[in-house]
């Protein structure tokens, strides 16, 4: 189901662009990686969750979520594709600061402490958004068994993840467009 030539050809024609850019880790960059370019258009969306639903085939969990906002798509998506297969799964969105009203909280949604979760992010640099996902919902009381990308840009993440004995799995690297990471 899932086109991976389909999914690079998108990402080149809406979301790869070339300058100076300074990502969400502080790096700066020569290019950059829009996945919101892909994750809020109809045919990246169910390119995406579908690709991200056969990479979490063998892989044991109740719920996925990340960090909101560049995570929501991508749990809706999932979540829809996981319907269209009768595969129940649940979602959470974490916020970047507790709810200020309410019920206070950092973590949206049906998940429940003691569930085995796992973590999505669209574009892994260095991991540090979902990094703090990871911390939140573990202080939820939340088990996280994996992380998951659509792009590891290859400059930390994997081994940022593994320093928390965390694998990270993804759809694509940078290698896919041809580019390396820095050296």
């Amino acid at each position: 189901m899932f086109d991976r030539q389909r999914l690079i050809d998108l990402f080149r024609e809406r979301a790869l662009k070339f300058g100076e850019f300074t990502l969400a880790s502080g790096k700066k960059a020569s290019y950059y990686l829009d996945g919101k370019q892909i994750t809020l258009h109809s045919e990246g969306l169910r390119l995406v969750s579908d690709g991200l639903l056969d990479l979490l085939q063998d892989v044991s969990f109740q719920a996925i979520g990340g960090m909101s906002i560049g995570a929501d798509p991508i749990i809706g998506g999932v979540l829809t594709a996981a319907g269209a297969r009768n595969r129940e799964m649940l979602g959470f969105l974490v916020r970047k600061e507790a709810k200020g009203h309410g019920t206070l909280r950092y973590i949206e949604g049906p998940v429940q402490p003691g569930m085995k979760v796992v973590i999505v992010d669209d574009v892994v640099t260095t991991g540090g958004s979902s990094l703090l996902a990871i911390d939140r919902i573990q202080e939820f009381g939340c088990e996280v068994v994996l992380v998951v990308a659509i792009i590891d840009r290859l400059e930390g993440g994997t081994a940022n993840f593994a320093a928390r004995n965390l694998p990270l799995r993804s759809l694509l690297t940078i290698r896919d467009f041809g580019l390396n990471p820095p050296a």
